[in-house]
């Protein structure tokens, strides 16, 4: 089996090139240059490639000026519609693409999964809808098209958690505000595991959140990861300092949470082995991983 993978790199498309490596796959990476030239020349590429998955997007932790909001735009539906449009011009195209999508697609309130939602109409809810659109004219070329909208990614090397971590392990953690937003998350475990799931199940299609059935709140992760590290975590971080760092559409984004759940990988027979945000971060965290 051929794998290209888009993003390879980063935090998740790195753990997932070592995991399909280890499965014995062919691993084809994308990378930033191959996405400045024409489709064709990305046809050429991706030749004899069985699954397409992508998930390059430049970060949103980073201050959202204008001109960035438009290299967030560009990184993630211009390289979507180019990796269509080259899967449009292969001869033996894919037998599945899988596009990477994200839990900012829905509001703020309410409670939401697949089927039931109400969409976020900020800048970053845009974004995912406009990204998925594009991801979906996979379909129209006759290739099984999955979009996993993620919960945000536990695991180590990257995500939340890098960043979080030290100053918890200098007794300087704490909350968002009064870390009462909601918190939609997944182990990075099970990331990966439903990926090979989507390969196993042939009729699997369309959007699946990927997250983890039991949403906490940021208060629910400080307290997990303050437990696991045996550290304190008695500061809030004012908003304002977020708008000081990021801009205060981007801080706003940051500070909200939404709570959403996954509704249809469960009804495909997919069982997450991390349920609570405690076991997560202790295994990722516990003591004996510290030891």
């Amino acid at each position: 089996m051929k794998v290209a993978i888009s993003g390879a790199g980063g935090f998740i498309g790195s753990h997932l090139v070592a995991m399909f490596l280890e499965k014995g796959a062919e691993v084809l990476s994308l990378h930033t240059a191959d996405f400045t030239s024409g489709a064709a020349t990305l046809a050429e590429k991706l030749c004899g490639a069985d699954v397409v998955l992508h998930l390059a997007g430049a970060s949103i932790n980073k201050r959202w000026t204008e001109d960035y909001k438009k290299v967030l735009y560009a990184s993630r539906i211009d390289t979507t519609r180019k990796i269509v449009a080259a899967m449009g011009e292969m001869q033996i195209k894919p037998k599945l693409f899988v596009c990477t999508s994200a839990v900012g697609v829905y509001a703020s309130s309410g409670r939401h999964n697949e089927e039931h939602a109400l969409y976020a109409e900020d800048f970053l809810g845009r974004l995912v809808k406009d990204w998925e659109h594009e991801a979906m004219k996979g379909k129209t070329l006759g290739i099984r098209t999955v979009i996993f909208r993620y919960g945000i990614v536990l695991g180590h090397g990257g995500g939340i958690l890098d960043e979080m971590v030290l100053p918890f392990k200098l007794g300087l953690g704490g909350t968002i505000g009064d870390g009462s937003q909601n918190f939609s998350w997944v182990h990075l475990h099970d990331l990966m595991r439903a990926y090979l799931f989507v390969l196993e199940h042939p009729e699997m299609e369309g959007v699946y959140n990927l997250m983890a059935p039991n949403p906490t709140t940021n208060y629910g992760l400080t307290k997990a990861l303050g437990a696991a590290l045996h550290r304190p975590a008695p500061f809030a971080i004012p908003r304002f300092l977020l708008a000081l760092r990021f801009g205060a559409e981007a801080a706003e984004a940051l500070a909200s949470g939404q709570y959403a759940t996954s509704k249809r990988l469960p009804e495909a027979g997919f069982e997450f082995e991390f349920k609570t945000i405690e076991t997560a971060i202790n295994n990722l965290y516990g003591r004996s991983k510290e030891e």
